[in-house]
C-alpha cells in the first residue's frame, strides 16, 4: 500500500514536472495575417513548434489581444509574452526609443541592418532590459508619404495638411513643415482618411499595402533609392519569461528568431517595390523624391526633430552620435 502511494506520488511529480517545462506564449500585434510582421511572428512560432520543445506560441493579430499602442506596458509587466511592435510607439515610456523613427537617420535596408548590430542598438537594448524586455528579432521597415489631393515630395507640399506620422520625431518635423498632426496607430489610418480626419499619411510600405490605403489616396511617394522614413519594428519578448524557459526552449526560440530575422531583412527590401506595383495598379499617381527633396527634409529635421530629441533626452546627444557613427 505504501509502495503504491509512493509510486502514485512519483508519477504525479513527473507529470507536474513535464507540465512545468511545457509552455504557451502569447504574441500580440496589430496587423493582418498577410503582413510581413505577422509572417515574421509566424516563422518564429512554426520553427519553435517544429523543434519539439513543448513550447507553443499563440499569435493574436489585428489588435485582438491588445490595442496597437498599448502593448509595450503589458509586455514589460509580464502580462504579455511577445509582441511585434514599432518601438517608437513606446517613446512615452522610454524617450530614447523615438530615435528609432528619426527622419533621414537610416539610409537603406543594409544600413538599417548595420545599425541593429552596433553600439547604438546595444544602448537601446540596455534600456529595454530596464523594463524587463529583450529583442528576439531585429527589423527595420522603410516607408513614404501618401495624400488624398496632391503629391508630397518636399516640406512645402505638406503645409496645411492634417497628417499622421508614426512617431514623435516625424511629428515634430512635419509640424515644422506646417502640417497639423493627428496621432494614431497605422491600423487606424484607413478609417481616418475615409472620414476626412486625415489628408495625408506617413507609414511603412507594408502598412500602405496591408491596410489598403491605396483606396483612399491620390498620390503615393514610396521609399525608393532615397527613403526618408525608416522605422525599427522588432519582435520583443518579456525577458523574465524567456529566462524562465528551459535551455532547449530558449535555444529553439533563438534559432527561430535568427531565421525570422534573415527573412525580415530580405522581405523588407522587396516590400517597397511591391507597394509601388500595388498603388500603380490601383490608379494612384507615383511621386519620386529626389536627392534635393531629401536634403530639404533633412535640413528641416535637423532644426526640429534632432534638436528636440537632444534637448529632451538626457543622453540624447550621445545616442544620436552613436547612431550617426554607423556607416
Amino acid at each position: 500500500m505504501k509502495f503504491t502511494a509512493f509510486a502514485a506520488a512519483a508519477a504525479s511529480a513527473l507529470v507536474l514536472g513535464a507540465t512545468a517545462e511545457s509552455a504557451e506564449l502569447r504574441l500580440s500585434h496589430q496587423w493582418s495575417n498577410q503582413d510581413i510582421r505577422h509572417r515574421v511572428a509566424q516563422i518564429v512560432a512554426d520553427e519553435v513548434a517544429a523543434a519539439g520543445v513543448d513550447l507553443d506560441i499563440r499569435i493574436f493579430g489585428s489588435q485582438s489581444l491588445f490595442k496597437a499602442r498599448e502593448q509595450y506596458t503589458p509586455l514589460s509587466r509580464g502580462q504579455l509574452d511577445m509582441t511585434v511592435l514599432p518601438l517608437s510607439y513606446a517613446g512615452g515610456q522610454q524617450p530614447s526609443y523615438n530615435l528609432t523613427l528619426m527622419p533621414g537617420l537610416v539610409k537603406n535596408h543594409d544600413h538599417a541592418a548595420r545599425l541593429t548590430n552596433s553600439p547604438f542598438m546595444e544602448a537601446l537594448e540596455a534600456k529595454m532590459a530596464e523594463d524587463d524586455v529583450m529583442v528576439l528579432v531585429h527589423g527595420y521597415l522603410a516607408g513614404g508619404f501618401a495624400a488624398k489631393d496632391r503629391c508630397i515630395r518636399r516640406p512645402e507640399d505638406i503645409a496645411g495638411m492634417q497628417t499622421r506620422a508614426a512617431g514623435k520625431a516625424f511629428e515634430q518635423m512635419l509640424a515644422g513643415a506646417g502640417a497639423s498632426i493627428a496621432s494614431m496607430a497605422s491600423s487606424e489610418i484607413y478609417n481616418a482618411m475615409q472620414t476626412g480626419v486625415l489628408d495625408a499619411v506617413n507609414t511603412s510600405s507594408s502598412s500602405f499595402v496591408s491596410f489598403r490605403i491605396y483606396e483612399q489616396v491620390k498620390c503615393y511617394t514610396p521609399a525608393g533609392d532615397i527613403a526618408l522614413w525608416f522605422m525599427y519594428q522588432p519582435l520583443l519578448m518579456n525577458k523574465s519569461t524567456f529566462d524562465g524557459l528551459t535551455e532547449a526552449q530558449q535555444a529553439a526560440l533563438l534559432a527561430a528568431a535568427a531565421k525570422a530575422e534573415a527573412f525580415y531583412l530580405e522581405e523588407a527590401k522587396k516590400e517597397d517595390a511591391a507597394s509601388v506595383d500595388v498603388y500603380r495598379e490601383a490608379g494612384v499617381e507615383i511621386a519620386e523624391m529626389t536627392e534635393e527633396d531629401f536634403a530639404a527634409w533633412l535640413d528641416l529635421a535637423r532644426e526640429t526633430a534632432f534638436k528636440e530629441f537632444v534637448a529632451s533626452v538626457p543622453d540624447g546627444q550621445a545616442l544620436l552620435d552613436m547612431a550617426l557613427a554607423v556607416e
